[in-house]
């Protein structure tokens, strides 16, 4: 391993110190992030089926001597290792529905429809060809508060911002 420079990037052989190679002739595969190197013309050839390049050739390249190499990765920044930290900023928020006392009224915007109600009426015109009433996008909606709510709670108890399909649970009726 010693001997080895870096891998090819198609089939995983090993390319030795100050062997020839070949590179892409793409900019977005030549940089240093991507440095996708190819010990052969064959190798090189299903990478640009596999990414589909318009305009593209094989350069051929030397690697670099140990030592070279040696001090292209000394001279190489870092990347910072960055532990993941979870900053818990106040106590989760309650759902207002869930935090109003029985009796209290919601706020206007809580009493919004939530339901597009054209694609409710034609939903079940289209699925059972009868009329919707009104006010049963209201009841939807309230449903829909529920469950919105109840997913709330699941990821505030997880310490999220942010309310994943994970946390939506649906109770499915038998028919």
């Amino acid at each position: 391993m010693a001997e080895t420079w870096l891998k090819c990037s198609a089939c995983r052989n090993e390319i030795a110190f100050q062997r020839i190679h070949w590179v892409c002739s793409v900019s977005t595969c030549n940089r240093n992030r991507t440095r996708l190197v190819f010990c052969s013309v064959p190798c090189w050839d299903s990478h640009v089926a596999m990414l589909r390049h318009r305009d593209a050739w094989a350069v051929e390249a030397r690697a670099p001597t140990k030592e070279a190499w040696d001090k292209e990765l000394a001279e190489a920044e870092p990347a910072p290792v960055i532990a993941p930290v979870r900053r818990v900023i106040g106590e989760p928020v309650p759902a207002p529905a869930a935090a109003a006392p029985s009796g209290t009224q919601l706020a206007d915007a809580e009493k919004e429809i939530l339901i597009v109600v054209s694609k409710l009426k034609k939903y079940i015109k289209d699925r059972a060809g009868m009329n919707c009433s009104d006010s049963v996008a209201e009841m939807l909606s309230d449903a829909v508060r529920a469950i919105c709510d109840d997913a709330i709670r699941v990821a505030a108890k997880d310490e999220r911002k942010t309310v994943l399909d994970r946390d939506v649970i649906v109770a499915r009726h038998q028919r």
